[in-house]
C-alpha cells in the first residue's frame, strides 16, 4: 500500500515539507479530528521540544516536535485537525499529502473514545493509505465518566492495528503509545489493517481503472487507492501526484482516467 521508498518518503519530507532530521530519526505523523485532544497528546509526547510555523506555501499552522524513546529520536509532525482525507479543504489536503507522499515511519491517529464511531471514519481512510498505523484512543477518562466501555483487544482485532487507550491530560497511556509507535516504526510489529470492500458495483468500477493507473503510476502509488479517490471526484489528488512525484512532467490527466474508465 502507499508509495515506494524510492519515489517518496524522506527526500520529499525534506524537500517539499521542509522538515529537518537525521537519517536515523523516525518520522511520525499525528492525525485526528478536531477536539479529540490531539494537541494534548502532542504536548505530552514532545514537552518543550517543539516549534510552530506554517506549512510550505500555506497559511495553515503546523506544529513539530521531538522526543527520545528507547534511544531513538522521533520527529512528531502534528497534522491539521481534519474529519477526512477527501481534500475538501487545505487542512485535509495537507494531511493526505503528508501521509501519502511523505510516507512517515508511522501514523498515530488520535480518536475521541466518547464518540468512537465518528472518529473511525478518518482512521479507516488512513488505513487505506498506509499499513503503519496506531490508533490512540484518547479521552478514556471522559468515556469512563459517561459509562462507555470499549473492548480494546476486540477493536484491535477488528481493525488489525495497535489500539492504545490514553487520557493525555492526566499523562495516562503515553508510555504505552510510545512503545507501540516504536514497534511499528522499527518494524518489530507489522499491522495488517482491515481491507474494506465497497460492494460489487464499486469494486467493478475500480478494476476498470486499475490497469491504466498501474501503467501510469509505475509502482509509485497504490493504484487501487488512487482509483477510489478519483471515483470520488477528488481531482486535487492528480495535482498532488504531479507536484510531489513528477513536477513539470504530468503523468495523469483526469480526462485520460475518465476515458480509461469508460473503456
Amino acid at each position: 500500500m502507499g508509495l515506494t521508498n524510492q519515489s517518496c518518503g524522506r527526500a520529499l519530507i525534506s524537500q517539499k515539507f521542509n522538515i529537518s532530521f537525521n537519517k536515523e530519526d523516525f518520522i511520525i505523523a499525528l492525525a485526528g479530528n478536531p477536539n479529540v485532544g490531539k494537541s494534548t497528546v502532542f504536548n505530552g509526547l514532545t514537552g518543550l521540544n517543539q516549534h510552530t510555523g506554517n506549512w510550505p506555501g500555506k497559511t495553515v499552522a503546523t506544529a513539530r516536535g521531538s522526543y527520545t524513546h528507547k534511544d531513538k529520536k522521533f520527529i512528531l509532525v502534528d497534522l491539521p485537525g481534519t474529519y477526512s482525507l477527501f481534500a475538501n479543504s487545505a487542512e485535509e489536503q495537507i494531511a493526505r499529502d503528508f501521509i501519502c507522499f511523505g510516507n512517515p515511519d508511522a501514523t498515530i491517529i488520535v480518536a475521541d473514545a466518547t464518540c468512537l464511531e465518528r472518529n473511525l471514519n478518518l482512521a479507516l481512510q488512513v488505513m487505506e493509505l498506509t499499513d503503519k498505523v496506531i490508533l490512540c484512543l484518547n479521552l478514556m477518562d471522559e468515556a469512563d465518566k459517561k459509562g462507555i466501555s470499549i473492548d480494546i483487544k476486540q477493536l484491535e482485532k477488528e481493525l488489525g492495528i495497535p489500539v492504545i487507550p490514553t487520557a493525555a491530560r492526566k499523562k495516562l497511556g503515553l508510555r504505552a503509545l510510545m512503545d507501540a509507535t516504536y514497534d511499528v516504526a522499527s518494524k518489530i510489529k507489522k499491522p495488517t489493517p482491515r481491507k474494506i470492500s465497497y460492494g460489487n458495483a464499486i469494486e467493478s468500477e475500480i478494476q476498470k481503472i486499475i490497469p491504466y493507473l498501474e501503467k501510469k503510476l509505475n509502482n509509485k502509488l497504490d493504484p487501487r487507492w488512487v482509483a477510489l479517490r478519483l471515483l470520488e471526484g477528488d481531482t486535487t489528488l492528480l495535482d498532488s501526484i504531479n507536484a510531489f512525484l513528477y513536477e513539470n512532467n504530468s503523468p495523469l490527466a483526469y480526462k485520460e482516467v475518465a476515458y480509461a474508465h469508460e473503456c
